[in-house]
């Protein structure tokens, strides 16, 4: 009883006129910057912080989350019609959701993606306030071999989900370790892989990574390429799901949701490694694995579910540990801070009419994007009827202006159009840009807890298989990839066979 009166005092809290006009300016603010190349939440929240020292905290907060999960429909706009994935939870979208709009279905998946997104948000904030205490209990557990463990996952899904050949993949997720580890070294302070210069020591940026290998690698192979230029997206039939299409969304939006929820909570889980593991449960469980990377309507709505969910549920180690799971979250927290609220254990009872209220603006903001966003489907269809020769120029304009917003910096721009080298190479030899990006993003994380275990136990590796969570984790990673790999082992045994009788 006590949560739903907690509920229905959020509500009201919520409800208020200020706090509903900012709630709505959080997520259309956040469905632009999610849609246009080149910005991202983390960028337009650093930039508005200032903004918040004049805001009432409950205000302040309710905004900066409202653009934060409106992002993560808005990232999926671009991913699906112009194959640009501005954020790491939408790599995935990218490739199915790109191929049905090359099958001039783009509103249906647009369709998919909200309505997955909505479903999956109300969901996770119904989680978020009725399971926080157990959940942030579980994440509290968490050490760093789990950590570990969990990493290894996210790279293990991140190879099964590849369409290329498991060796390909594995390269992948290899080179992405290796350029998450330029910068600077996190333990000795050493320099590593900058080559003298000044612009990599920081590390490399991974929005300038992910427009050189999707957006700029595929404008180039579209010039490269004039065949490629007659795949029109503007014969689009349909801007609503069919009865299949719901048929097959559902149990996916419900699958997704179950798994973001958990991974959201997670801190350094996040919604990059749910969307990764949605897109590989799809995979095996569905009944049309031919269908992936050609235009799944599971493709879509599993990973859409799964990081919005995980986008809701990431609020919980930072609202109730102190913990931020995300560079969102962290400021977030900064956030709160300006207005001497100290995120931790402390908040729910200190500050429970905050909280409250800003678990209850998820509901309505979900509510306020489907309304906002399922009748702009059209809007986003024509983007698409832009002919190429005039959308292309636009969208490089857009990325470059956004990769030099980053930091009033021009490095961000070459490092983009080196991995436009990168990216057209590696299309050229039928190897996946997903798996690279996302060992990129986990790479760090998997060091520092490979490093920080090993140092805790004094170089003893056994230390991964003795605890149980981890011990656990790793052997579902083991199980995944063998699940992959014995059906391959299968196929060339058997066809050596053949050779050989014949």
């Amino acid at each position: 009883m006590d949560i739903l009166a907690n509920i229905a005092s959020g509500l009201g809290d919520a409800a208020q006129p200020g706090n509903l006009l900012y709630c709505l300016i959080g997520v259309v603010l956040g469905t632009a910057i999610g849609v246009l190349p080149g910005l991202g939440p983390v960028a337009t929240i650093a930039m508005l912080l200032p903004i918040t020292y004049s805001l009432d905290p409950t205000a302040a907060l309710i905004m900066l989350a409202g653009i934060y999960y409106g992002a993560q429909y808005g990232g999926s706009t671009t991913a699906i019609l112009v194959n640009l994935p501005g954020e790491a939870s939408s790599v995935v979208t990218a490739i199915d959701g790109h191929a049905m709009a090359k099958q001039g279905r783009g509103g249906t998946a647009l369709a998919i993606a909200a309505l997955a997104s909505v479903f999956a948000g109300t969901i996770a904030t119904g989680v978020v306030a009725v399971f926080s205490p157990i959940l942030s209990s579980v994440a509290l557990s968490f050490l760093s071999p789990d950590y570990f463990a969990l990493v290894v996952l996210g790279l293990v899904a991140s190879v099964v989900l590849a369409n290329a050949s498991l060796l390909k993949a594995f390269g992948m997720v290899l080179i992405g370790l290796i350029l998450g580890s330029v910068g600077i070294d996190p333990n000795s302070g050493d320099f590593r892989f900058t080559f003298g210069s000044v612009g990599l020591t920081n590390g490399l940026e991974f929005v300038a990574i992910a427009m050189g290998l999707f957006a700029f690698a595929e404008i180039v192979q579209n010039i490269a390429d004039p065949d490629s230029k007659s795949v029109s997206l503007n014969a689009i039939s349909s801007r609503w799901p069919t009865r299949d299409d719901f048929r097959r969304a559902v149990p996916a939006a419900a699958r997704g949701t179950f798994l973001g929820s958990i991974f959201g909570v997670l801190p350094g889980g996040g919604a990059a490694i749910s969307s990764f593991a949605a897109y590989a449960m799809e995979r095996k469980v569905t009944r049309h694995p031919e269908e992936f990377g050609h235009g799944a309507v599971e493709g879509v709505a599993g990973p859409e579910a799964a990081n919005n969910a995980a986008a809701q549920t990431s609020f919980i180690p930072m609202l109730t540990l102190g913990i931020p799971s995300n560079g969102v979250m962290a400021l977030m927290m900064g956030a709160m801070m300006i207005h001497n609220i100290v995120p931790g254990p402390q908040v729910m009872a200190g500050n429970a009419d905050l909280v409250w209220a800003l678990i209850a603006s998820m509901w309505i903001g979900n509510v306020i994007l489907v309304i906002l966003n399922l009748p702009m489907v059209g809007l986003w269809v024509r983007l698409v009827s832009v002919p190429y020769r005039y959308l292309a120029p636009a969208i490089l304009a857009l990325c470059v202006v956004g990769l030099y917003g980053i930091g009033n910096d021009i490095f961000p721009i070459f490092t983009a159009a080196a991995f436009t080298v990168i990216g057209y190479a590696m299309a050229r030899l039928k190897c996946e840009p997903a798996p690279l990006l996302l060992g990129f993003i986990l790479g760090p994380m998997l060091e520092e807890n490979l490093r920080r275990s090993l140092l805790i136990s004094d170089g003893d590796v056994t230390v991964f298989f003795t605890r149980p969570i981890s011990a656990t984790l790793l052997a579902v990673a083991g199980a995944l990839l063998l699940s992959v790999m014995l059906p391959t082992l299968r196929r060339k045994r058997l066809q050596i066979i053949e050779e050989g009788d014949g």
